[in-house]
């Protein structure tokens, strides 16, 4: 990142450390480090298609799920650097029904997939041999573009929010918060 996100929307630039600029100012630059975190995160490698088969495996060892909840699940696991889409989880749910691994029973208008004593075996099978697949997803960066983007973007969201409805003391107050908040961010690439 250039330093115009913290120089220019913060008052890097010329010294202005005084609240009171612009509130375009501050959401320009909100806007740009929600943006440089979405392009990391959409840059996480994909997964592999036997991935989505194990880790649909592993969940349904668990419990009976519908497609969507094993979506959820994989990403809720994964910490949010995998989620699957449904044209890869709900083929694989059929690919496993038509193996008879996987059984599926409609009820409110929603298929529910169960194991089959056949797919018990072969879950049991993968998940003895291998780390979960959410578990790798996570940790092929260290963790690094998981946490930190979500994080960021939920702040730039709050700051955000106070831009737009808060007053000109609460507006303050978050500088001063944000600003404290940056200083802790480097300090922390100093010391290592």
């Amino acid at each position: 990142m250039s330093g115009s996100f913290l120089g220019d929307a913060f008052g890097g630039r010329g010294g202005n450390n005084t609240p009171g600029w612009p509130m375009s100012n501050i959401l320009e630059g909100l806007e740009q480090l929600r943006t440089q975190f979405e392009q990391k995160t959409a840059s996480t490698p994909r997964m592999n298609k036997g991935d989505v088969r194990s880790a649909v495996l592993s969940l349904l060892l668990e419990q009976p799920m519908h497609g969507y909840q094993i979506i959820r699940e994989i990403e809720d696991r994964s910490g949010g650097s995998w989620k699957p889409s449904p044209g890869s989880v709900y083929p694989t749910l059929q690919l496993l029904t038509d193996e008879g691994l996987v059984q599926a029973e409609e009820s409110n208008g929603r298929k529910t997939y169960s194991l089959t004593a056949e797919g018990r075996a072969a879950a049991g099978d993968e998940t003895t041999e291998r780390t979960a697949p959410w578990e790798a997803a996570g940790s092929r960066d260290g963790g690094r573009m998981t946490a930190l983007p979500k994080a960021g973007i939920e702040l730039a969201q709050a700051a955000a929010q106070v831009g737009r409805t808060g007053d000109k003391e609460q507006v303050a107050q978050a500088v001063e918060i944000l600003d404290e908040a940056r200083r802790k961010l480097y300090s922390i690439l100093a010391q290592g």
